[in-house]
């Protein structure tokens, strides 16, 4: 691997390549850096090269780089992407910008009772498991519209609905990979026709953000192809 700067600036290859292929500028997807198990000084590197979008999956390894990095907070965005706990909630709501993996009403409406009035609302994605994998958390594509519906008439001061998430299985060739992402793009139409108006999709990885991108991606995490290997 490269240096965090160098790497940065071919995921934009990639991506700007991804979106320019499928007709849409690139300016339309946004990168986030996924800096679970990496160190607050990998972060401030990767800040300092010009990324601003973190996501983390545990919440406990966030809030101390957060605090590490409060010098950096007005220009960093913390985002959660990781299954949350309801006895993480009030956490946070404190400390992201962003939560990703809401699954079920409990989480959302316990993100929107404990966000701090003073702070701006807190966007979130519900995570759908688009692959059907037991192993994985989100909630079933067909009960992903009703969810929606409630999650979006929480109070919006506290919490905002943006869009859909999901982290489909591994896929081999570009077809494959582009399968589950069409799903989640086709099920946030089917949601948006219910009356919502929706326009986030985060989907796609260092493996597979050209498949993601040409399918509507809006917010890609990646991690590997920025930070490399974990240990």
């Amino acid at each position: 691997m490269g240096s965090i700067e160098n790497n940065l600036q071919e995921v934009k290859r990639r991506i700007s390549g991804a979106a320019l292929a499928a007709g849409r500028p690139p300016a339309a997807v946004r990168l986030l850096a996924v800096s679970k198990t990496f160190g607050a000084d990998v972060v401030r590197q990767a800040h300092a090269a010009g990324q601003r979008a973190f996501g983390e999956n545990y919440v406990q390894e966030a809030l101390e780089k957060i605090q590490a990095l409060a010098d950096l907070r007005p220009g960093i965005e913390w985002h959660l992407i990781g299954p949350l706990q309801s006895n993480k909630t009030r956490a946070a709501a404190e400390a992201f910008d962003w939560v990703h993996s809401v699954d079920r009403l409990k989480v959302a409406q316990r993100l929107a009772e404990q966000r701090p009035a003073w702070l701006p609302p807190l966007q979130l994605c519900l995570q759908v498991n688009i692959s059907g994998e037991a192993s994985k958390s989100g909630v079933l594509p067909a009960e992903a519209g009703a969810l929606a519906l409630t999650v979006a008439a929480l109070p919006r001061e506290r919490v905002v609905l943006r869009g859909l998430m999901a982290i489909p299985e591994p896929a081999g060739d570009f077809d494959e990979q582009r399968a589950p992402h069409r799903a989640l793009r086709e099920l946030l139409a089917a949601v948006n026709a219910r009356g919502l108006a929706l326009d986030t999709l985060s989907m796609g990885m260092s493996a597979d953000l050209e498949a993601a991108v040409a399918e509507g991606a809006t917010i890609l995490r990646v991690g590997t192809a920025i930070f490399g290997g974990r240990g």
